[in-house]
C-alpha cells in the first residue's frame, strides 16, 4: 500500500463561527467560507488543515456524534491519487469500508470513509482532489 499524506483533521463542533476564531488564532490561517453539504447533513469550513463540521440537525451523523461525545476530533483524512483503487486496496487488506464507492464531499472532492472498528478506533476519510 503506498503512503498517503495527511489531508486534514476534522473537528465536530456545534458552531463553526465559535470554533473558527480559536483555530484561526492557533494556526494563523483564515477560515474559509462555510459550505453546506445537505447529503451529509453538515456545514463545513476549513482553517488551514483543520476542517470544522457543524451539523444541520440533531439527526445527522455529526449531530449524533456531538450528542454522544461532545465537540472534538471526528476523523482524520488522507489524500489519495485514485480513490476507487485505494478503496479496493483497503478492502483487500481487510479494512471495513463505510463507502464502497466515492461520494462528493467538501469542495467537490471525492471522498470515502473507513470504519473506525477496523482503523484503530479512528474514523478515516480518503480524499481525492
Amino acid at each position: 500500500m503506498p503512503p498517503y499524506p495527511l489531508d486534514h483533521v476534522a473537528i465536530a463542533t456545534p458552531s463553526i463561527k465559535e470554533a473558527a476564531s480559536m483555530y484561526e488564532l492557533l494556526t494563523g490561517d483564515t477560515c474559509s467560507p462555510v459550505e453546506e453539504i445537505p447529503s451529509q447533513g453538515v456545514r463545513v469550513a476549513f482553517v488551514g488543515k483543520v476542517e470544522l463540521l457543524e451539523p444541520l440537525g440533531a439527526e445527522s451523523g455529526v449531530g449524533r456524534f456531538l450528542q454522544r461525545r461532545g465537540s472534538g476530533l471526528h476523523h482524520i483524512a488522507f489524500q489519495v491519487p485514485d480513490l476507487p483503487a485505494a478503496l479496493q486496496e483497503f478492502a483487500s487488506q481487510g479494512f471495513r469500508l463505510i463507502d464502497e464507492k466515492p461520494r462528493t464531499g467538501a469542495g467537490g472532492h471525492q471522498v470515502a470513509f473507513i470504519h473506525p472498528a477496523s482503523a484503530g478506533g479512528v474514523l478515516w476519510e480518503l480524499v481525492q482532489h
